[in-house]
């Protein structure tokens, strides 16, 4: 609580000029580990995994913070598994980080203090939700939740808008004794990033639950028709032999919101 009231409090920000990359191109080695950031959230959080190589989580079971029940995960499957980013990148976006560099930009992306595997259809229910507009199911981890919250923001010299502290504050009030979790060894500034994309599109509006009509999805996918089934709007809907897509590869992977940067949709 201390470290909230601690932290600026503004309006939210413009959000022009916001894209996925401008946090970076997907997951990335920020750690140096030789593996991914996906996988070693899935790692990190997964119980009785499997492995591929030395890095890739093929299959695990994961105890999901978000809804309080076990989700069992499998690469290429329909598990169903996100990582999300707690304090969402859009809404750091216009809390902040547009003025942070595009290096700490790809670092927060990356940071395990924002990020945990959790059930897919609430991380999609959620989207770029703040704490004032959304927060888990299972109240029993919307204290650690907002902790996570202020601890990022803290970490980062984000801001909170009056409606996401007020939010914060109802629910923090419930758990007095709530700790602010620590930083982690991750550095704000992490090296060999690269730099910012010269010019990036503005962010697509997120998939609502009007499903495209064949012809939209072919058009929208550089698809010929019948390409794409505009009965799976969303990726939980696929029959088993369905997905993963992948970026450059499959040409369904455009009629689908890759919500985490990772090239690959319906994982």
């Amino acid at each position: 609580m201390a470290a909230l009231m601690a932290l600026d409090v503004r309006d939210a920000a413009s959000s022009d000029g916001y894209a996925r990359e401008q946090f970076g191109d997907g997951w990335v080695d920020v750690d140096r580990n030789g593996c991914g950031t996906r996988d070693d959230m899935l790692a990190l959080r997964l119980d009785n995994t499997e492995t591929s190589g030395s890095c890739a989580i093929t299959s695990g079971d994961l105890a999901d913070p978000f809804t309080g029940e076990w989700i069992h995960f499998e690469r290429g499957g329909s598990s169903e598994v996100d990582i999300d980013h707690l304090v969402a990148l859009s809404a750091a976006w216009t809390t902040g980080a547009q003025d942070l560099t595009y290096s700490e930009r790809v670092t927060f992306a990356n940071d395990p203090l924002n990020l945990e595997p959790v059930d897919a259809g609430e991380n999609r229910s959620k989207g770029d939700d703040d704490a004032a507009e959304w927060l888990p199911p299972a109240e029993e981890f919307r204290c650690e939740y907002v902790a996570r919250q202020v601890a990022v923001k803290t970490k980062y010299g984000l801001w909170v808008t009056p409606a996401e502290r007020a939010a914060m504050v109802d629910v923090l009030e419930r758990c007095p004794g709530q700790e602010l979790p620590a930083a982690g060894d991750q550095p704000v500034i992490a090296s060999g990033l690269g730099e910012a994309p010269e010019h990036v599109e503005a962010a697509e509006p997120a998939q609502t639950s009007k499903p495209k009509s064949t012809e939209e999805s072919a058009a929208g996918s550089g698809a010929s028709e019948g390409d794409l089934d505009p009965r799976y709007e969303y990726c939980n809907r696929l029959p088993a032999g369905l997905g993963p897509y992948v970026k450059g590869v499959d040409p369904e992977y455009d009629w689908y919101t890759d919500r985490d940067g990772d090239g690959v949709v319906c994982e």
